[in-house]
């Protein structure tokens, strides 16, 4: 009989709601958006198993600027943009085994509803105050300019190519009409002054109330320490307008302008539960009305913590909706222990790692790295390897392929009714408590360690019991079943701890022992139990695999789109087209280079020649151009010209060196602020990072002309 199927306390049973960060809906689901969803899964995986009612929604964050000029440049509207970028996020989270109960967007009938609903709310309390103020204003592109679409030099270090609103140089944060000598990113433009009246929601109004709150244990302690000196500079008004062209919800009653993306953002966990709610008959109100004893938690990346720990429990507030239980922040992901690269195939898409690996080996490793601090992640893809192959296959997976064989083959898969080593089990089956609360403090790591610790003595004690020897002893039969089923009984014990992170893993084991993995279940042991035949449960990672997927990366990678300078992704939409990278620096959004007719005898003036690049280098203070120097023959000191090409956002200017380029041999001359530019190359490709030359292989040769 097998006693592992005994019912969860019906007791504590707990009302869970539980949110992560909205995938923003204009780039792909990369490494670095997957700890916190594989983190939140983790997390939920485990309060179900608990049997607690825990629904988990997240959507996509489909508004803004960004969204607007991507769509435009793709040539689609907005709408039809987002919805097929939702459906790739959908695709990639499942395969990761993301347990979303509902995936939604905050372009919906529901998130506009909860939007002007709070908006309303706070308005007739006072909440809401306009004034005029004066914005930077790109007079060719027709619209007011975001902080992060100026560049401009420093106001204080005097440094240059500065974000609109920070500078990366010496770290000073300040306001884009400060910003000294400012250009438009998105059409190169001289921006200008211009006054518009905007609409700001009262946060100071909301001072005492977040003091209290930020401190009520609600948040990590780094968080809470973090948002004090927002207190100590004094809690500023939020502007949550922002001026046509502009996609998103036109604030009620105000013609022309929109709430700012971060108002309607957060809103969109209410709107992604409320259809939730109206499919399933879920009682919304019993999760978010002011007197809701459910709980409420939302897991976020730490570079939105003002976002989700001042503005958003404020506009509750003040809207008369509850405020969350907790909000918990994570690191960032690093990989090799850098910033993620994109030269190097370290920048890498979810789809590019499913390709290549299973998904239940990076939920593993992020779950043996995560803490409950707000640390940092470092990616070792070596260490990854590694560890994966030690823990779950040389560790986990090894006891059970170490005793299922002797089961099946000797004792008809019938598991022993006798308990070899009381004291072993029992120590597995007391770590419960330990783990459980590991998991709950969501401090996997360390639950992670405990689990192996467990393994190690029961592959310790396999070891030194020796079944493989002692099943040679007709006599001693009996004692192999015995060992081998407390092998079996506590790889099941290690899984059923491991079942949150490793959910398909868990079910490939309890198809194998006939059984069901349920949380309480550590606490018993399977006896008199029948089991099917072991199969092989999990590979090993496999180098060759992990170095595939970041070569890859260095050819596929699709850079997330809000990354992207505008001016960027206008010229990558260009599809086939030669292009002018002398003239890329006077026109940044690329001027159309087949639209004005020439005659043949007129083209047939071009002399056009491979060359080959022996040297590229980086241009201070340039966006797009690299520095190239061309050699026009194969002589050891022939003829070479010096050209500035518009190719930065596809080559990095070591990965060029030694290739071949088409260039026009007979341009005149061109005086440049870099320098001077004796020619121009020519890519085909749509643009940005798409934009091919030649290779020295494809048999071309320094000083061929092209006919």
């Amino acid at each position: 009989m097998s006693l592992s199927k005994s019912s969860v306390p019906s007791t504590d049973k707990r009302k869970i709601l539980v949110t992560c960060a909205l995938p923003y809906a204009n780039g792909s689901i990369h490494l670095g958006h997957l700890l916190e969803h594989i983190q939140t899964d983790i997390w939920v995986r485990f309060q179900r198993m608990r049997g607690h009612e825990t629904y988990f929604v997240c959507a996509d964050d489909a508004h803004g600027t960004p969204i607007m000029l991507k769509a435009q440049e793709l040539g689609v509207t907005p709408e039809q943009m987002i919805a097929g970028v939702r459906e790739e996020h959908m695709a990639d989270f499942a395969d990761f085994h993301i347990s979303f109960d509902n995936y939604h967007s905050t372009h919906s009938d529901e998130n506009k509803a909860f939007a002007e609903e709070i908006y309303n709310r706070l308005h007739a309390k006072g909440h809401i105050k306009t004034r005029t103020i004066s914005q930077l204003y790109d007079p060719e592109k027709g619209m007011f300019l975001p902080d992060r679409f100026v560049k401009g030099t420093c106001p204080k270090c005097k440094s240059e190519d500065q974000n609109g609103d920070s500078c990366d140089n010496c770290g000073e944060t300040y306001s884009p009409t400060e910003v000294l000598n400012p250009r438009s990113v998105v059409s190169g433009a001289t921006p200008v002054l211009r006054d518009s009246e905007h609409y700001f929601f009262d946060l100071p109004a909301f001072g005492d109330m977040l003091q209290e709150w930020t401190r009520s244990g609600s948040l990590q302690e780094e968080m809470a320490n973090k948002l004090a000196e927002w207190f100590e500079s004094g809690l500023q008004q939020w502007d949550i307008s922002r001026d046509a062209p502009y996609f998103g919800f036109e604030i009620p009653n105000a013609p022309g302008k929109y709430f700012y993306v971060w108002l309607d953002a957060p809103i969109g966990y209410m709107g992604s539960f409320k259809n939730l709610c109206d499919k399933t008959g879920i009682d919304f109100d019993a999760f978010w009305q002011l007197d809701s004893e459910a709980e409420l938690y939302h897991f976020i990346g730490k570079d939105i913590i003002y976002f989700h720990s001042l503005f958003w429990p404020a506009m509750l507030e003040g809207a008369g909706y509850r405020k969350p239980t907790s909000v918990y922040a994570h690191g960032f992901v690093t990989v090799n222990g850098a910033k993620m690269s994109k030269s190097k195939g370290t920048f890498i898409k979810g789809r590019t790692y499913l390709e290549h690996l299973n998904p239940e080996y990076l939920r593993y490793y992020y779950a043996a790295k995560l803490t409950s601090r707000i640390d940092d992640l470092d990616l070792n893809l070596e260490d990854f390897a590694q560890r994966v192959n030690s823990d779950l296959v040389g560790k986990v997976v090894n006891i059970a392929s170490r005793c299922a064989s002797f089961i099946t083959k000797r004792f008809d898969g019938m598991l022993s009714t006798n308990i070899d080593n009381q004291a072993l089990a029992d120590e597995v089956m007391a770590a419960g408590d330990s783990i459980a609360a590991h998991y709950e403090s969501r401090d996997f790591g360390r639950g992670m360690r405990e689990i192996m610790a467990l393994a190690d003595k029961v592959n310790e004690y396999i070891a030194i019991k020796e079944p493989w020897q002692l099943v040679k002893d007709e006599t001693k039969q009996q004692e192999v079943q015995d060992i081998c089923s407390l092998g079996i009984n506590m790889f099941r014990t290690l899984m059923i701890y491991l079942k949150p992170v490793l959910p398909v893993l868990a079910d490939s084991t309890a198809e194998f022992l006939n059984d069901d993995l349920i949380w309480e279940g550590h606490k018993t042991l399977l006896t008199d139990h029948k089991i099917n035949k072991f199969k092989a449960l999990l590979q090993r990672v496999d180098m060759d695999k992990v170095n595939a997927m970041t070569d890859a990366s260095k050819e596929n990678l699709l850079v997330k789109a809000e990354d992207e300078k505008p001016a960027k992704a206008k010229k990558k939409a260009k599809q086939e087209k030669v292009v002018d990278n002398s003239a890329a620096l006077n026109d940044p959004l690329g001027s159309d280079p087949i639209s004005e007719e020439i005659q043949f005898d007129d083209f047939a003036k071009i002399d056009l020649r491979i060359a080959k690049i022996i040297n590229a280098e980086h241009v201070e203070k340039a966006d797009k151009l690299l520095k190239l120097t061309l050699a026009l023959d194969s002589k050891e000191n022939g003829e070479t010209r010096q050209v500035f090409a518009g190719i930065k956002s596809a080559y990095q200017p070591e990965d060029l060196i030694g290739k071949h380029t088409v260039m026009v041999a007979n341009l005149a001359p061109r005086k440049m602020r870099f320098g001077m530019s004796e020619g121009m190359v020519l890519a085909a490709g749509p643009g940005g990072k798409d934009l091919w030359i030649l290779n020295p292989d494809d048999g071309a040769q320094p000083g061929m002309r092209v006919k």
